[in-house]
């Protein structure tokens, strides 16, 4: 027995889903990406430790940003016009506009994945491609090593338009880019 899928789930076109389309989902999930043209639904159940991580860190990067810079979470960054993901953190040079949906990747300095079980392949692998394609410059990846956090930071090599990693921060995350940052990761979760 086949389940019907509800009308709006149906592409409104048969080339797929766009970027702004979304933003006419209101019976989707809340947290719904698009990646090449799909959809990509985020219901499963969020762990404590995520979440109190994410929003900590945003917190803390609030506090510590440039004037100029904004910091959110769980906003998304329109790539193209077939993808839209939703890092758990970004900062960014636009204003702040209470009803923006999303933000431009050139407005967009520095993107963070807080990896799930859930989103760990996308986390490591997709989403740092598709932001590195973008040329956002600066991508940060938290993992959860035994309940500590970790942050693997990149920065972009604009000649390869890839990625590089520039280190792995456990205890305390001290850098000089994007911005300057030191911030003591065990006091981001219990």
């Amino acid at each position: 027995m086949t389940a019907e899928l509800p009308d709006w789930m149906i592409p409104p076109r048969p080339s797929g889903w766009e970027a702004d389309d979304l933003d006419h989902l209101s019976q989707a999930p809340r947290h719904t990406e698009l990646i090449d043209g799909a959809l990509i639904f985020m219901v499963s159940p969020q762990r404590s430790w995520h979440s109190r991580l994410v929003e900590n860190l945003t917190f803390a990067l609030r506090q510590t940003a440039p004037a100029g810079s904004e910091t959110e979470r769980e906003m998304t960054i329109r790539l193209d016009r077939r993808s839209r993901p939703e890092p758990d953190i970004l900062v960014t040079t636009a204003s702040y506009d209470p009803d923006r949906t999303w933000y431009a990747p050139e407005d967009v300095t520095l993107v963070i994945e807080v990896v799930s079980e859930e989103s760990a392949d996308r986390d490591r692998s997709l989403k740092p491609f598709k932001y590195a394609q973008a040329k956002i410059p600066h991508f940060w990846r938290v993992e959860d090593e035994a309940g500590s956090p970790s942050v693997h930071t990149y920065e972009l090599d604009d000649m390869t338009s890839a990625y590089v990693a520039t280190g792995i921060h456990r205890d305390r995350l001290r850098t000089a880019v994007p911005f300057p940052v030191d911030i003591d990761l065990d006091s981001l979760v219990p």
